[in-house]
């Protein structure tokens, strides 16, 4: 491999901005140059870059955009790790994306009373742009890749530009191999804790008082899988969760709910079924039986589309090395 060097400085120079940009003993940098494979040296504004072409260009643009948002926005590693992941870097240092760090001409963005909320990478844009444009939507792959916040964030913004009425929220009771039955309250209140990341998602977008108006009004309705059998969802965003344990017949029976005017997201990670053994995933038999139907869209997340803790990206994708090996 051809290692390059290219000097680039920054304007204005600003040295506030630039400590922000560069962290505490460079921190910041030190993280790009671990991720990307390049050495970075600086001095107060003036940055010299080496390694290979497309990792510099890479870096450059990435080095860019936070001294853009180092002007207003206090730069944590969080934020680098975000902005690699938005440019799929991986790609980038393998030779296969060399023009991901530029933007999407037609990328999809969600508006929400909390601000303005983009795809993070190729998968998430993709995602989000599909959601928008097919009536049913699954997006399959492990934690922490996404695929329920923004689903959550899209139905957010349909109730507030008045595209469908209501938000249900759907999740099926099955946790870890714990049985509901020992848990008190009456159903929805056993229910409850398993929904617990979608009421996340929505107080974040929305805060937490008018969540629990618009759910007194039924505007935003949360319910356990079985709840919905018998039902007609029209004028709806639905957003059935874990999808990876609800059964071949509870899936079927879902997909047959969506009416008129609605929108329907199912996620799920089949690597992690809570299932008992002799039951069949309907995630992953629905997959099969649904690849080829016109209107239907699937995404398929990995451990590169993860935007947790960089750890949790590793622990998948050890998982993902471990199964590979051991069958």
């Amino acid at each position: 491999m051809n290692t390059e060097t290219v000097d680039l400085v920054l304007e204005p120079e600003d040295n506030i901005r630039l400590a922000n940009l560069c962290g505490q003993f460079n921190g910041h940098l030190q993280q790009i140059e671990k991720r990307l494979n390049v050495d970075i040296a600086n001095r107060g504004s003036q940055f010299r870059i080496k390694g290979s072409n497309d990792a510099i260009q890479a870096s450059e643009a990435i080095i860019k955009k936070l001294f853009n948002e180092a002007e207003s926005t206090t730069i944590t590693p969080e934020h680098i790790h975000l902005f690699l992941q938005e440019a799929n870097i991986d790609d980038v240092v393998e030779g296969e994306n060399e023009d991901s760090v530029k933007p999407a001409s037609d990328e999809i963005v969600i508006r929400t009373k909390r601000g303005e909320l983009k795809g993070r990478g190729a998968n998430q844009k993709s995602y989000l742009k599909k959601v928008v444009e097919n009536d049913i939507n699954f997006g399959i792959g492990p934690a922490g890749t996404g695929k329920t916040y923004l689903a959550v964030a899209c139905a957010v913004e349909a109730l507030q530009s008045e595209k469908v009425r209501r938000i249900i929220l759907v999740r099926p009771a099955v946790e870890a191999g714990e049985k509901l039955g020992f848990l008190p309250g009456d159903m929805a209140q056993k229910v409850d804790p398993y929904l617990r990341p979608l009421y996340d998602a929505l107080y974040e977008m929305l805060g937490f008082e008018r969540v629990e108006k618009l759910m007194e009004r039924k505007v935003i309705e949360v319910a356990p899988l079985a709840f919905m059998r018998g039902r007609t969802l029209n004028d709806s965003f639905i957003i059935l969760d874990e999808a990876q344990n609800t059964t071949t017949e509870q899936i079927k029976m879902f997909l047959t709910r969506v009416g008129f005017g609605s929108t329907a997201v199912i996620t799920g990670d089949i690597t992690q079924i809570d299932l008992p053994s002799e039951k069949m995933s309907g995630l992953k038999h629905v997959l099969k039986v649904l690849e080829k139907v016109n209107g239907i869209s699937f995404t398929f997340f990995d451990a590169k589309d993860v935007v947790r803790h960089p750890l949790v990206q590793r622990i998948v994708i050890a998982y993902e090395n471990y199964e590979r090996e051991h069958g």
